[in-house]
């Protein structure tokens, strides 16, 4: 069923391979883009600095033509819908963080905060899908050191530092969130905190409790992970997983939804992996279409066990060392979730500061090492393909 492994470069920030949305509005929403940052009163709460990035978003939205050698930030279709969702107030703010997370990787910057924070509530899932590091059973061991579940005042820690500073966060990593214990409590925390907040779920344990508190959240992109339209085929690749009682979880969630909070402007997003050609974006979209936002498959990126893998040269720079930073359940900080045990983690966030770690000499030594095209020597990146 597995397709060849044709894919030698695996894109992080163009990871979509099919998407389907419902009413796109590219030239309004642009055209309302130029409109509100044209508005000074709307400007004048960003830094020096962050109205100088805005500036060059402007620019280049109003120059979209552009050479081979050049990057220019640009609008692409889930960015766009991202931005019909948010306040005129809030727009310029967005724009900033989106220019951060594109074109940061590109032009190798850091600042105080990285562009993008993934935190992993839990590390436990109750799936074992065959393109993930869960059928790993030396990571899954109970015994061992990397299961677990985050405690509520490590995350609150953890939000508290991230407020004002990052506004593209994932509640998502190695595990199933709903699986932790203190979930309800962590969702109500980031209440009106994040400009762009997701949680990607696999939408087995969305009972009445988890969608009122994803709904009362500061939830605004809820990601179903969901690789196929037909049971057999879904069951195949997401091991443990039952379609129909998927379906009748997003169903109710859409109830409530619709008849509880109609002011609501959460993305509702079927989200899978394209692994194999009997996948469908067509069927896909038959079955979710009338009930969610969105419905896409990303590229499907070879890291179920990278370890096991034979190091090749490849010497690309991978772009998340610019791009996000991962904090697990325990409070380890990451680079990247293709090192999914941990060997190149830079620190702690029990005890120690976001921007310090982001900025640390640790991480800073990991990046000079892909830009001095040594990426070769470090392990396990050495076996992976993310650029």
């Amino acid at each position: 069923m597995k397709d060849p492994g044709s894919q030698i470069v695996y894109k992080k920030h163009n990871s979509f391979v099919e998407i389907r949305q419902k009413d796109l509005k590219a030239e309004e929403t642009l055209q309302r883009i130029l409109d509100i940052c044209a508005r000074d009163e709307l400007c004048r709460h960003l830094s020096d600095e962050y109205r100088k990035l805005l500036a060059k978003v402007i620019a280049d939205l109003r120059n979209p033509e552009t050479s081979e050698s050049s990057l220019k930030f640009s609008l692409t279709p889930n960015v766009i819908y991202e931005l019909m969702s948010l306040e005129d107030k809030d727009l310029p703010r967005y724009l900033v963080h989106r220019y951060r997370y594109e074109m940061f990787p590109f032009l190798k910057l850091i600042d105080d905060f990285p562009p993008y924070l993934q935190i992993e509530p839990t590390s436990r899932c109750n799936f074992r899908c065959v393109f993930c590091y869960q059928t790993d059973s030396d990571f899954t061991n109970r015994s061992g050191e990397h299961m677990g579940n985050m405690s509520a005042g490590l995350f609150m820690r953890i939000i508290d530092q991230a407020e004002g500073n990052i506004e593209f966060i994932s509640l998502a990593s190695r595990g199933e969130p709903l699986l932790c214990p203190d979930i309800e409590t962590m969702l109500g925390y980031t209440r009106n905190k994040f400009l762009n907040l997701k949680m990607n779920t696999n939408g087995s344990l969305l009972d009445d409790r988890k969608c009122h508190a994803i709904l009362q959240s500061g939830i605004k992109t809820l990601v179903f992970s969901v690789d196929a339209a037909d049971e057999a085929l879904y069951r195949s690749l997401r091991k443990g997983g039952n379609l129909q009682k998927v379906i009748s979880n997003i169903e109710r969630f859409e109830q409530i939804r619709r008849n509880q909070y109609k002011d609501s402007k959460i993305i509702t997003r079927v989200s899978g992996v394209k692994y194999c050609k009997e996948q469908s974006i067509e069927s896909m979209e038959q079955l979710w279409g009338d009930l969610v936002d969105q419905v896409v498959f990303v590229s499907y990126n070879p890291w179920e066990n990278i370890y096991c893998k034979t190091p090749f040269n490849f010497a690309e720079p991978c772009s998340d060392l610019w791009r996000r930073m991962f904090v697990w359940w325990d409070g380890r900080v990451n680079p990247c979730d293709v090192d999914y045990r941990s060997k190149l983690s830079v620190g702690n966030a029990t005890t120690e500061n976001l921007s310090a770690l982001w900025k640390s000499e640790t991480y800073n030594q990991l990046r000079s090492g892909h830009l001095s095209t040594h990426r070769h020597e470090i392990n396990p990146c050495n076996r992976c393909s993310v650029v």
